[in-house]
């Protein structure tokens, strides 16, 4: 056998008494010393026995309840791990050993990896964190959206602009604001062979550059519990929205209570702090809201963000619905903004809304620019393969 072969084999035992833990190496005869025992150590403390793991292994006696045990568990998988499994460990440390109150402490705090899912933690604890965390808290949250901003805010801007160029294209433009290339190719049966040219009938153009208002959007998000990581990508979104001077962007949030923040839209911080994650859910009443804010419906486009479960009167959410869409707004549901996938969700309301032109689905934050710029020129939506 090669040395390779042995080496190879080696990692692979390595790699199994990781996954596998316990002090006699539950058969790998793998012994582990220096940082691999300390990485199995940081598994240990999360995933041994009395902290969900299986009958029978043994790791190690946990993370206990002190914050400072915490604090050093949460540097040394930072040391041993690559940030994306960081967040995951972090998320199950608060799932699996409900961590969270532990959160409420700005040394914790300023100890953790800050993503998406810790900042709709956050935000769940928002009206019992105290004052000495808060501002902890905001930093975190403020790195994670201009982080998210940076990712998203370019390519929404372009594809964006760009929809709202089409949308306003124009059938007897100057001659200056002629699209060529789509007049060319809408009278390319008018070709003349015999001077080599095609005479067109019919101009396509673009609208006349202009800094006013071309459309109004507005954001209905659920702010229930399930929908955090949702709240948290639309309220990049509606920022992004709001610092484009032709889209007019209203942002709603909603429980059994209707808040509006688009006073807030400036600084998407100040809008999810405005939030209140958890509680029970009235789309209808949101709808209603967001129905009598519209003055222009054939330029509107209304976004509802929720899993669609309602407690509020079902059949006149679905009247609202009908009632926007014949009035001319384009109207769009969807089950999840974020990378996740669908949550659970109310399968009968997204049938009946599907059934009114308005199919629900799960998107994701790099798909949600085409799904507006879609709405805004009116052709079907993306909807991504359920499969």
């Amino acid at each position: 056998m090669t040395m390779a072969a042995v080496d190879a084999g080696e990692e692979r035992l390595r790699r199994w008494r990781l996954v596998l833990g316990g002090d006699e190496a539950d058969g790998t005869g793998c012994a582990l010393s220096g940082r691999d025992a300390a990485m199995d150590a940081a598994l240990g403390a999360l995933y041994g026995k009395g902290n969900g793991g299986k009958p029978g292994r043994d790791r190690s006696a946990g993370l206990g309840a002190s914050a400072p045990s915490v604090a050093r568990w949460l540097g040394d998988i930072r040391t041993y791990f690559p940030s994306s499994v960081v967040q995951v460990m972090q998320r199950d440390a608060i799932d699996r050993l409900g961590l969270s109150a532990l959160l409420l402490e700005p040394e914790m705090l300023e100890a953790v990896e800050a993503d998406v899912h810790l900042v709709g933690t956050l935000l769940s604890l928002n009206k019992a964190m105290p004052e000495t965390t808060r501002e902890t808290a905001r930093a975190v949250v403020r790195k994670v959206v201009e982080d998210l901003e940076k990712k998203l805010a370019t390519r929404t801007r372009a594809t964006l602009t760009g929809a709202l160029d089409r949308s306003a294209r124009i059938s007897r433009p100057r001659h200056h604001d002629i699209d060529w290339n789509r007049t060319i190719a809408a009278n390319l049966k008018h070709y003349l062979p015999e001077y080599r040219t095609v005479v067109p009938e019919r101009l396509i153009g673009y609208g006349r550059a202009s800094q006013s208002v071309k459309k109004e959007v507005v954001l209905c998000i659920d702010q229930s519990g399930s929908m955090a990581a949702s709240v948290v990508y639309a309220s990049v979104f509606g920022a992004v929205l709001a610092s484009m001077r032709s889209i007019a962007t209203r942002l709603v949030v909603f429980d059994t209570a209707v808040v509006d923040l688009t006073d807030q839209l400036d600084d998407p911080v100040d809008v999810l702090f405005g939030t209140q994650l958890g509680g029970g859910t009235d789309i209808n009443r949101a709808l209603a809201y967001c129905q009598s804010q519209i003055t222009r419906p054939a330029d509107t486009v209304v976004v509802l963000i929720s899993d669609l479960y309602e407690g509020g009167i079902r059949d006149e959410m679905l009247k609202r619905v009908a009632a926007m869409k014949a009035s001319g707004v384009q109207f769009v549901a969807l089950l999840a903004l974020s990378d996740e996938g669908a949550p659970a969700y109310d399968r009968e309301h997204a049938a009946a809304l599907a059934a009114l032109g308005a199919p629900a689905f799960a998107c994701t934050p790099d798909l949600f620019p085409e799904v507006m710029a879609a709405a805004i020129e009116k052709r079907p939506l993306p909807i991504p393969d359920a499969g």
